[in-house]
């Protein structure tokens, strides 16, 4: 890995946060790097209220869409609420699908067919809608680039209201609505929303127009926190505040689906990294096995033993999601070896019989491995499909506009997108991608980054600076864990590997004179040598508390580890 200082903070600008909050230089540092220079943005930032969020009325369209639905309501037509078959997608569909039902009964939902439909809105959508009377469909997670689909609803009779995150292109849709904070003419304060965030400030308009208060909402926030977590979007502004309450009520009073998902779990306290690889990789793996109508279905049942009858059956596709994943990961690599394609600047692999619904899961494994934007296909009826996923800094998504010409379709963002193509084009556009991927990336991006925040002496960890880090929690995108640098490290003598294949690293440092404190390095097993004998070394770490027998102490996470130059 290459450790690179994160951006020094303005000297003056710590000094002043500093001085204004009576707080070590380190929290300081962290606060300025977080963009937090004032006594008021650090008042947010540490002490988020519900009252924090945005008028959804500032939104673009939202005062059109709002007056749409009600008309809907007191014409007694049929509302359709449609959603992706991912987190964010069926988080969003089972949100404004439960708060449009505690008032109003004719709502139906659609998750599309990952295999028969594809990504997005579909004309079998909008064929169902026509066959059950529906004259309104609310999209969600999706339909910003859907002009066609819109204009094929529309010769139906069915008004469209769109709710979206993801880059619009130059035409929008022709529909009643469209909402999102990405439109160019849009002047919402915070872009970052994801599918499910818009349909929150959807269900906030419709709210206030019918006089109910922001605290009838929050027990929608298990839902908003949920997609926040899987869609990796930055945690801050408006995402942070949503995030933070959110999790509250996942871990205090979660609707019986979440419950059912996490009710084995056995930490007290759940965190949105928790919700990353926990609660997440199930809801998904209803729509990459089977349908994401099974993650709506869980997700808005009220009856616990109902909802965990749902879960159990999630769980077993998740464990099949899991062999999937691993076979065709494995035929992914051995694929890249046999066509000695171990040194190229890109990887794209194709079979035939991969799993469509695990495809993106490989692609991120192989980056895992080789550290390059990385394209695996599989076969999808006529054509070919595919999930891509990038490197750290190299916008995947524009790389792929280079080579549109040999493209069916594509849509994504930075570092994660989707595509069609015809079989026949599958080479020349391999051939495409490596070639923009070579020309356009620096080397360095070629190889993992690891970023930290600021170098730290051990005598400077303590519970007091352990409990302000706590503060800035939730991390996620652009409030990351924060990373700590210290050098000159010796062990006190026990590290040892653990693991079945001793994968991991346990130790106990010091430097200099300080205390000791208990490490863990998932993954670092094969660097023992280079902190046994002595031998001094330098670590970038994060901290934590560790739990044992109703005891907390302070702990190193471990993230890498060199020997020391001096």
């Amino acid at each position: 890995m290459r450790w690179n200082p994160k951006s020094k903070p303005n000297p003056e600008k710590v000094q002043a946060i500093q001085s204004a909050l009576q707080v070590d230089e380190i929290i300081a540092k962290l606060l300025v790097q977080r963009g937090i220079e004032t006594f008021e943005q650090a008042k947010t930032f540490f002490r988020p209220t519900l009252a924090d969020l945005h008028n959804p009325y500032l939104m673009k369209d939202m005062d059109k869409a709002v007056v749409r639905i009600e008309n809907a309501i007191a014409n007694n037509e049929n509302i359709l609420i449609f959603g992706d078959y991912d987190v964010d997608g069926t988080t969003a569909v089972s949100l404004v699908s439960s708060y449009l039902r505690s008032f109003y009964p004719n709502v139906a939902t659609y998750i599309p067919d990952r295999y028969a439909e594809g990504y997005g809105i579909s004309y079998m959508g909008i064929d169902y809608a026509e066959d059950n009377d529906i004259s309104l469909i609310i999209a969600l997670d999706c339909g910003i680039k859907s002009i066609d689909h819109v204009n094929y609803a529309k010769a139906k009779n069915i008004d469209f209201i769109i709710c979206d995150h993801h880059r619009p292109g130059d035409i929008l849709p022709d529909a009643v609505a469209v909402l999102d904070p990405k439109r160019d003419d849009c002047s919402y304060p915070y872009d970052e929303l994801c599918g499910c965030g818009v349909g929150f400030k959807l269900i906030q308009a419709l709210a206030e127009n019918r006089n109910q208060t922001i605290d009838d909402l929050v027990l929608y926030l298990d839902l908003v926190a949920t997609a926040i977590a899987a869609d990796i979007v930055p945690i801050t502004g408006e995402n942070r505040v949503l995030a933070k309450f959110g999790l509250e009520v996942i871990n205090s009073n979660p609707r019986p689906g979440i419950k059912a998902l996490v009710q084995n779990v056995k930490k007290k306290v759940l965190t949105i990294t928790d919700v990353v690889f926990i609660v997440a990789p199930r809801i998904n793996a209803a729509g990459r096995i089977k349908h994401g109508n099974e993650a709506v279905a869980l997700l808005t049942e009220y009856d616990l033993d109902q909802a965990e009858q749902f879960a159990s059956e999630i769980e077993q596709h998740n464990s099949d999601r899991k062999e999937l994943d691993k076979q065709i990961t494995k035929e992914a690599l051995l694929q890249i070896e046999e066509n000695n394609e171990q040194n190229r600047f890109s990887t794209v692999v194709y079979q035939e019989n991969w799993h469509k619904g695990v495809i993106g899961i490989v692609a991120s494994r192989l980056v895992e491995n080789y550290y390059r934007p990385t394209i695996v296909f599989t076969k999808s009826g006529e054509k070919l499909a595919a999930s891509a996923r990038s490197v750290k800094d190299f916008d995947v998504y524009n790389a792929l506009e280079a080579c549109a010409e040999h493209l069916e379709q594509f849509g994504g963002h930075m570092y994660a997108a989707g595509m069609t193509l015809l079989e026949e084009n599958y080479e020349n556009f391999k051939n495409a991608f490596e070639k923009v991927v070579q020309e356009t990336i620096h080397p360095d991006l070629l190889t993992p980054e690891i970023s930290y925040d600021a170098e730290i002496e051990l005598s400077e960890i303590n519970p007091k600076l352990m409990r302000l880090l706590k503060q800035f929690e939730p991390f996620g995108p652009e409030n990351m864990t924060p990373l700590f640098l210290a050098k000159g490290l010796t062990d006190s003598g026990y590290a040892k590997t653990l693991g079945s294949d001793n994968e991991h690293l346990k130790a106990f440092i010091k430097q200099g004179n300080s205390e000791s404190f208990g490490a863990i390095g998932f993954g670092l097993g094969n660097k023992l040598d280079l902190v046994t004998n002595k031998n001094k070394f330098d670590a970038i770490f994060s901290l934590e508390e560790n739990e044992w027998k109703d005891t907390v102490t302070l702990q190193l996470q471990l993230r890498d580890i060199n020997a020391s130059n001096g």
